[in-house]
């Protein structure tokens, strides 16, 4: 396979690197290493026909939609995604104020502007902020005892229980008071499981879970489509830089490969490519999904991964969040409307109720949020997480549109509510090359596991130095499931490899 770099590379000249995913964090490793003399021989393996990973806009129904990412975290000083943003000027004025980047929000989602029950009443805005003021107090609790204090429970989701569980017992509401005040705590934990990215908050560790770390600033979108911050990397690397369509099979490592166009050169790694296609380098750079990792580890690597780095793969998080976008003839909604909440009166935090995924499904679905009309285009767009979610991938269009039209009726009250003109949704689950939407800590994982999986190889250094590195936003121990983190996490291991042949280099920041 012929290797470039740019202009004046060929083959033996620097050093080999492939980027194993186009992602953020492939991206961002091989704007950073092409910077750098040393690496003229550079390449991105990309498994599908596009670069950006889970970043991914589409133009439909005449107004950009956010399948993948779909706010910036944390739009302040020192987030790398906010600072390359505004540098393309991809962003609005009001997002860029300095009121905007010294906004705390303790990584909480913002209050809905209307509040639906599934008896068809709206619920007071003052019952809505009065639980959701407790909720967010028990996350804050729940994020403190990473300062030492022994967990008294292994999950987020049993700790929360537990402490409402106590809470309740003093309640002195009438019943029905009492079940919308429990309903609306489980719409708020239904939330955070699609912060999370989880299928229940049962399943994320509660030591641990105050490592994430939450940068000032409110959270803001992309008015152009998130993708044009990939866009701007893509177009900033040579043409035939990225491979597209070229899924990696298996990572040799540890060995000393040749090929014919560089006779008396070894290479300690070989990446063999699904179509039999291979590249012998000196370095890969693997950035692929988490998701994609645990169903691949037992043969995607030979010799196949430590023990130790093995086991971070199986037992760190990663679920699944997906988006459902309707479009309508005419909103249903208020003028100023932003965040629609729907609550079922029948779910409790404290009570398990055992159904069919087909029957119950759409009761996970936290709400829609109102995205900006345009010309006449009105669009909601729902999320949903966890099993519900991947089973929602299963269904048609139709199915969904229907189920969704009757919990639309149901919520507001209007049985003659229009139904949706049409839907789209995403399928992170399903796509073969994700398996998901991105990483958490689960219980049985702490964040040693997130740094073990970020670890070069080989670990003893008594072969070549950093065969493969790795690369993501689940190898970023305070920013992982974000944006910011994926794009740290490539600048983190480019700079390590332009430190291995260059320790006097000075290394552009930030350095989160």
């Amino acid at each position: 396979m012929e290797w470039s770099g740019g202009p004046g590379a060929r083959p033996g000249r620097g050093r080999r690197v492939l980027v194993v995913g186009g992602g953020i964090a492939g991206l961002g490793a091989a704007q950073r290493l092409r910077a750098h003399p040393a690496f003229s021989q550079l390449r991105v393996l990309e498994a599908t026909a596009r670069a950006g990973g889970r970043i991914r806009s589409e133009r439909s129904f005449g107004v950009v939609l956010e399948l993948g990412a779909h706010w910036i975290h944390g739009p302040s000083r020192g987030n790398p995604v906010f600072e390359l943003a505004a540098e393309h000027r991809l962003l609005r004025e009001k997002d860029l104020s300095q009121e905007n980047q010294r906004r705390e929000t303790g990584g909480h989602v913002g209050l809905p502007s209307v509040t639906y029950a599934s008896s068809g009443v709206s619920v007071s805005r003052e019952l809505v902020v009065e639980t959701a003021s407790l909720f967010h107090s028990l996350i804050d609790q729940a994020r403190e005892f990473v300062r030492g204090a022994a967990a008294p429970a292994p999950s987020v989701g049993e700790y929360v229980r537990g402490a409402l569980r106590a809470l309740a017992a003093g309640w002195t509401d009438r019943e029905d008071a009492r079940r919308l005040r429990l309903a609306l705590m489980h719409n708020f934990l239904n939330v955070e499981c699609c912060v999370s990215g989880t299928h229940s908050m049962d399943l994320v560790a509660l030591a641990p879970f105050g490592e994430y770390t939450v940068l000032p600033g409110l959270d803001c979108t992309f008015p152009g489509g998130y993708q044009g911050l990939t866009n701007h990397i893509t177009a900033s690397l040579p043409e035939d830089m990225i491979i597209f369509n070229k899924p990696v099979k298996t990572i040799h490592w540890n060995g000393s490969f040749q090929e014919a166009e560089s006779p008396g050169e070894t290479f300690p790694v070989l990446v063999e490519c699904e179509d039999g296609g291979c590249f012998p380098a000196h370095h890969v750079i693997v950035t692929v999904p988490l998701g994609f990792l645990k169903e691949h580890v037992d043969t995607f690597f030979e010799p196949p991964l430590p023990t130790e780095k093995a086991d971070a793969i199986r037992k760190l998080g990663f679920g699944t969040n997906n988006k459902i976008f309707l479009e309508f003839e005419e909103p249903f909604w208020e003028p100023g409307c932003q965040h629609i909440q729907v609550v079922w009166e029948d779910m409790s935090p404290l009570e398990d109720v055992a159904s069919q995924l087909q029957d119950v499904w759409f009761k996970k679905l936290i709400g829609f949020w109102v995205l900006p009309s345009f010309e006449s285009v009105h669009v909601l767009c729902g999320f949903i997480a966890g099993l519900e979610s991947e089973f929602m991938e299963t269904l048609t269009d139709e199915e969904v549109l229907l189920s969704l039209t009757q919990v639309l009726r149901r919520v507001t009250g209007n049985s003659r509510l229009p139904a949706p003109r049409s839907v789209l949704r995403s399928r992170w689950h399903s796509a073969p090359y994700t398996r998901g939407s991105y990483s958490y800590v689960a219980v049985g994982s702490t964040g040693e596991d997130i740094d073990r999986l970020a670890r070069p190889l080989p670990e003893d250094g008594a072969e070549a130095q950093l065969q493969i590195l790795f690369a993501g936003e689940a190898t970023h121990r305070t920013f992982y499931s974000t944006t910011h983190g994926a794009l740290l996490s490539g600048w983190r291991e480019a700079d390590r490899l332009i430190a291995l042949q260059d320790p006097q280099a000075q290394l552009p920041g930030p350095q989160l």
